[in-house]
């Protein structure tokens, strides 16, 4: 083993005092990175040389990271005053980012206002305001503010106007009405819906492009509640009625919707139901029933007629109208079809006796029956509803089935022995056909075989 030779490095240099040149020194900066370094030159000779290289890469890292956190102190003032200078940038670009949105829609309405020599500044205004509204809510309510309305409106009571400037003030009213019922109101306030079927009885012969921006105006115009009897006695059902009509051959598919959407909407309020009995909508709705592209917004629109006394008596007149809502319910791919036309169906048979014949003429019980086992759960809640008016028809002679859980139906003591042959002929059908459609019932249910036993007992007490 070698040797450790004494150090001979005078050791007062770690404890003399301090002199008066060195007092004025800080005390930090006689860390502790720096008396290590002091301890390392005392020791130096008198290790091997790995152990001062391990001990003087150890020093050094010491002091990079004391020189590290201590620029990170001095930068944190300088980082936190760069956010706050950042911020208050953003707020002054913001700021002045409005300010200049406001002066160009302050810019476009007076445009608007100007005098109608003005043919082509208005033009462009009413594009520039229909661009504007289109997507920002802020624009809609600010513009509506400045008096946009206005302006717009009287565009379209102006027959000098070119068809380029109906529909700009057309399409720009509609943008400013999405989302924001004040100005709905404002909109309707201002005269625009006679002032809109006005020009369409000037225009001879109808300008397309036109009637489609019409109707769109008046669907988003009728989502309004306290639009709706206003719209509804204009006279503008007649007009929606006519245009829907039409639509197969002269117009887009969207435009036949957007008539049919607003049509609906007329329909929630229940006074609007008599100017819709003025036109023939009720049956040309019911014949249109197949195209299932429309067929959902048809019946919701029959489901609002049916609840009123005069709606359900139209329903009733249309010839083939029991078979074509019966046909519905066997819709297994459109519940929500299924559950519109039993509730049409539902509330025909409650308020209406007569309608009861010819809904069994119809052959409405195989129907519901399935539907009781297979439909929705609000389907099947109609469809027994259903059953149960049909219970007793004509002088209580009893010709449907019980609701699963009520009552039997309780035949009278003999009533098999006074049938005549013809009566028990028909009976003899009529249970033959319920026990057909109860097997094709419970194989589409995919229910257990030994339910068909089962059901046939219970299609035996569903005959008279």
């Amino acid at each position: 083993m070698a040797k450790c030779h004494r150090n001979n490095v005078d050791p007062l240099t770690l404890h003399r005092t301090p002199s008066a040149s060195s007092s004025s020194v800080s005390a930090n900066t006689f860390s502790g990175s720096s008396l290590r370094r002091i301890i390392f030159d005392a020791i130096s000779c008198g290790g091997s040389s790995r152990y001062r290289r391990e001990l003087r890469e150890e020093i050094d890292k010491d002091c990079s990271k004391s020189t590290m956190i201590g620029e990170d102190s001095m930068r944190k003032p300088e980082k936190l005053s760069d956010l706050l200078n950042l911020a208050v940038i953003e707020s002054c670009v913001e700021t002045k980012k409005k300010e200049e949105t406001l002066e160009i829609l302050k810019r476009v309405v007076k445009d608007l206002q100007a005098e109608a020599e003005v043919a082509e500044k208005k033009i462009a205004a009413a594009s520039e305001v229909r661009l504007l509204a289109k997507d920002d809510i802020e624009a809609r309510v600010t513009l509506a503010m400045l008096g946009a309305i206005p302006p717009l409106v009287s565009m379209i009571d102006d027959e000098s106007q070119s068809e380029d400037a109906l529909i700009a003030s057309l399409y720009a009213l509609l943008n400013l009405g999405i989302g924001n019922d004040v100005n709905k109101a404002a909109i309707v306030k201002a005269g625009v819906v006679h002032k809109m079927l006005k020009l369409i009885e000037l225009s001879k012969p109808p300008n397309q492009a036109i009637a489609e921006a019409i109707v769109a105006n008046f669907l988003g115009l009728s989502a309004l509640d306290s639009n709706k009897p206003i719209i509804g006695s204009s006279g503008a059902i007649i007009f929606l009625v006519k245009t829907l009509k039409n639509f197969e051959e002269t117009s887009s598919s969207q435009a036949r919707e957007d008539a049919l959407r607003a049509l609906y909407n007329l329909s929630i309020y229940h006074q609007n139901v008599s100017f819709i009995l003025e036109t023939d909508l009720i049956p040309f709705l019911l014949n249109t029933l197949g195209d299932m592209e429309v067929s959902e917004r048809i019946l919701a629109i029959l489901t609002n007629v049916v609840s009123v006394p005069e709606g359900r008596k139209a329903i009733g007149e249309v010839v083939e109208a029991f078979p074509i809502l019966v046909d519905v319910l066997n819709w297994n791919d459109s519940i929500k079809c299924q559950e519109k036309a039993v509730y049409i169906l539902m509330l025909m048979a409650h308020k209406g006796y007569g309608d009861r014949n010819a809904m069994i003429e119809a052959g409405i019980e195989s129907s519901l029956l399935e539907l009781t086992l297979v439909g929705s759960p609000l389907a099947q809640k109609r469809a027994s509803r259903v059953l149960e008016c049909l219970r007793v028809v004509d002088k209580g002679k009893q010709v449907s089935a019980p609701i699963y859980g009520t009552s039997s139906l309780g035949r009278e003591r003999g009533h098999d022995l006074r049938m005549t042959d013809e009566r028990k002929a028909v009976k003899q059908l009529v249970q033959q056909s319920l026990q057909s459609n109860m097997k094709r019932i419970v194989k589409r249910a995919n229910l257990p075989h030994d339910f068909v036993t089962t059901s046939q007992h219970f299609s035996k007490s569903l005959t008279f």
